[in-house]
C-alpha cells in the first residue's frame, strides 16, 4: 500500500480519553449510526419535506429510546446529566447522515438557557419535557445568531437585540404586569414547528436599556410563523414575528443574559463542528470508494483525510475546553466544503455531496464566516492583546 492510500485508510484521530467527561459506549454510536441509516434515507431530504422538517417517529426514538434530548440535562429534570463530550459523537453521527431533526435547536442551543437562567418553576415544568422529547423548542434572536452567541464578535453591544430603537424585537410591560413582544426575527431554526419559542428580545428603551429572554408558547396569539427557503433544507428555518404578542420572561431579573447566550454559543459551537466532521468524514468515505487511479485525485483526497482528521481533532479537545468550539467549528466548517467541493468538482458527486456543501455554507451564513470566527477566538484567547470578555 502506497503512502497516499494509507492516509486514506488510516484510523480516524481520537482525542486522548476523559473518564470524567463519560462518552457514550460504543454500541450506543453504532446503534444511532445504524438507525439514522435506516431511517433518515440517503440525505435527509425526504424527512426535511415533511411541514414538520424532519421525521417526529425518529426524533421520538433519539430522545426517548436512545434519551439524546436529555442527554446533558441535570439528572432530577430527567436528564443523563453528562457533558459536551457526550453529545458530541451524537451530534456527529447526525451529521454523518444529515439527519434533520430538533437536537440542535432544542438540546444545543435551548435547553442550557433554561436550565441555566430559568425559574426553579419553569424549570420544573419545561426541561422534563425537553428531556423526553415532548416538547421542542426554537431560540429567536434578531441580527443573526453568529452575534447574539458571541460566535463572531462581543455580543454585550445590545444593539443587536434592538437598542432601545425600532428594529429587533422590543419588549414592553404591559398593564397586567406580563410582557408583550413587538418585531421579527429571521432565519430561526426549526422555528415554524417548535412548541415553545425562547425569544431575544431589548427592554427598557434608553433608561435601563438591556437583553431579556422570554418565552412564547407556540399558540400565543399575535405570533406569526413562516417557515423560509432554506439553502440547506435539512436545517429548516423560519421568520416569526411578534405583533404585541404575550411573553412570560424567562428566570427573574438581574440575569446575566449575555454571558449565558455566549457560553451557550461556545458549545453550540462544538456541536456544530461535530456535525460538520461527521458529514465530511462521509464524504470523504464516498470519494475513496469511487476513488480513481489519477494520482493527483489520490494526493488530494489525502491532504483532504489530513485536513478532516485535524478538525475533528480540534473538535474532540474543545469538548472539554469550549472556549476553542468557535476555532474548530472554522476548521470543521473549511474541511466539510473542501471535501464536498472535491467530491463534486473531480468525483462526479452524487446528492449526498451536494447536501454536504449546502450544509457547510448554510452554516457559516449561520455562525460565521470562519475567518471571524478565528478572528473572535483569537481575541478571546488574547492572542493579539487582551482577552476579549
Amino acid at each position: 500500500m502506497d503512502a497516499d492510500a494509507a492516509a486514506l485508510n488510516a484510523p480516524k484521530v481520537e482525542p486522548p480519553a476523559d473518564p470524567s467527561a463519560e462518552p457514550p459506549p460504543p454500541v450506543i454510536r453504532h446503534a444511532l449510526r445504524e438507525l439514522l441509516a435506516e431511517r433518515a434515507g440517503p440525505d435527509g431530504s425526504r424527512a426535511a419535506a415533511t411541514p414538520e422538517g424532519y421525521d417526529t417517529a425518529l426524533w421520538a426514538h433519539l430522545s426517548g429510546t436512545l434519551g439524546l434530548a436529555g442527554l446533558t440535562l441535570p439528572e432530577e429534570y430527567g436528564g443523563a446529566g453528562r457533558g459536551p463530550a457526550a453529545l458530541a459523537p451524537a451530534c456527529e453521527e447526525t451529521g454523518r447522515a444529515l439527519a434533520p431533526s430538533p437536537l440542535l435547536a432544542t438540546t444545543v442551543l435551548a435547553a442550557p438557557l433554561l436550565a441555566a437562567l430559568g425559574a426553579p418553576a419553569q424549570r420544573a415544568a419545561l426541561l422534563p419535557r425537553l428531556a423526553d422529547g415532548g416538547l421542542t423548542c426554537a431560540l429567536a434572536v434578531p441580527a443573526g445568531l453568529a452575534l447574539a452567541l458571541g460566535l463572531t464578535g462581543d455580543n454585550t453591544d445590545g444593539g443587536w437585540s434592538g437598542g432601545g430603537r425600532a428594529g429587533g424585537i422590543q419588549a414592553a410591560r404591559a398593564a397586567d404586569g406580563g410582557w408583550r413582544l413587538y418585531g421579527e426575527a429571521a432565519q430561526v431554526i426549526d422555528g415554524h414547528s417548535a412548541g415553545l419559542l425562547l425569544v431575544a428580545a431589548h427592554a427598557g428603551g434608553f433608561a435601563r436599556s438591556r437583553t431579556l429572554l422570554f418565552l412564547v408558547p407556540a399558540d400565543a396569539p399575535g405570533l406569526v410563523r413562516t417557515r423560509q427557503p432554506a439553502l440547506d433544507p435539512t436545517r429548516p428555518l423560519a421568520t416569526v414575528q411578534f405583533r404585541d404578542t404575550g411573553a412570560e420572561l424567562l428566570g427573574e431579573e438581574p440575569a446575566d443574559v449575555l454571558g449565558a447566550l455566549a457560553a451557550t454559543g461556545r458549545t453550540a459551537a462544538v456541536m456544530l463542528a461535530a456535525e460538520a466532521v461527521g458529514a465530511a468524514a462521509a464524504a470523504l468515505g464516498r470519494a475513496a470508494g469511487r476513488l480513481g487511479s489519477r494520482e493527483g485525485s489520490r494526493h488530494r483526497l489525502a491532504d483532504l483525510s489530513v485536513q478532516v482528521g485535524a478538525a475533528r481533532s480540534l473538535t474532540y479537545c474543545a469538548t472539554r475546553e469550549p472556549d476553542g468550539g468557535p476555532l474548530a467549528l472554522a476548521h470543521a466548517l473549511e474541511a466539510l466544503r473542501a471535501t464536498a467541493g472535491e467530491c463534486l468538482q473531480l468525483h462526479g458527486g452524487d446528492t449526498r455531496d451536494d447536501l454536504c456543501f449546502k450544509r457547510a455554507v448554510s452554516d457559516e451564513l449561520l455562525f460565521g464566516p470562519a475567518r471571524r470566527l478565528r478572528a473572535r477566538a483569537a481575541e478571546r484567547t488574547g492572542l493579539f492583546g487582551e482577552e476579549a470578555a
